[in-house]
């Protein structure tokens, strides 16, 4: 039996939308395995200048990931949509093992199958330093709050 993760495309903006909240809740919660099933088995990635193929790879990635970008608070916004493929912007903050805060700006280009699973992603991404005082993502760990701000809310 094949999985299945709607919304499925054809994407509507509410379903887009929907599907872009979707994918910050559950990389909000950090955990590889939760997120690695939103793709297919044979998914193809890029993340910045990485390129690797599998939902094990991804998992693998998402679990390094998340040992060295502590405190991750992700933010994402639909930007655009078309039948099967969804862009979005995001951003978010994290610290690493030494106390040094960033804020990762980057965009997203996703392509999902029939069943609603992602099977091509490609991530550009630029972190940039920041004082602890210029955070803006202040929620406590776990999934941004409905009333929580946007990016746009933010001024970002």
């Amino acid at each position: 039996m094949s999985e299945i993760r709607p919304p499925l495309p054809p994407f509507t903006f509410e379903t887009a939308t929907l599907k872009t909240r979707l994918a910050e809740d559950a990389w909000n919660s950090c955990d590889p395995e939760r997120v690695a099933l939103a793709y297919t088995p044979d998914s193809r990635w890029r993340n910045r200048s990485e390129f690797f193929t599998g939902r094990e790879t991804i998992r693998l990635f998402l679990a390094r990931k998340w040992e060295k970008e502590l405190d991750y608070r992700l933010i994402k916004e639909l930007w655009a949509f078309h039948e099967n493929h969804i862009a979005v912007r995001f951003q978010y903050e994290y610290h690493d093992a030494s106390g040094n805060w960033f804020r990762a700006y980057g965009n997203e280009n996703w392509e999902y199958d029939a069943q609603g699973l992602m099977q091509w992603r490609q991530a550009s991404i630029n972190d940039v330093a920041i004082d602890v005082s210029e955070r803006k993502f202040l929620w406590p760990a776990g999934a941004r709050p409905a009333d929580y701000p946007g990016l746009r809310e933010l001024g970002l």
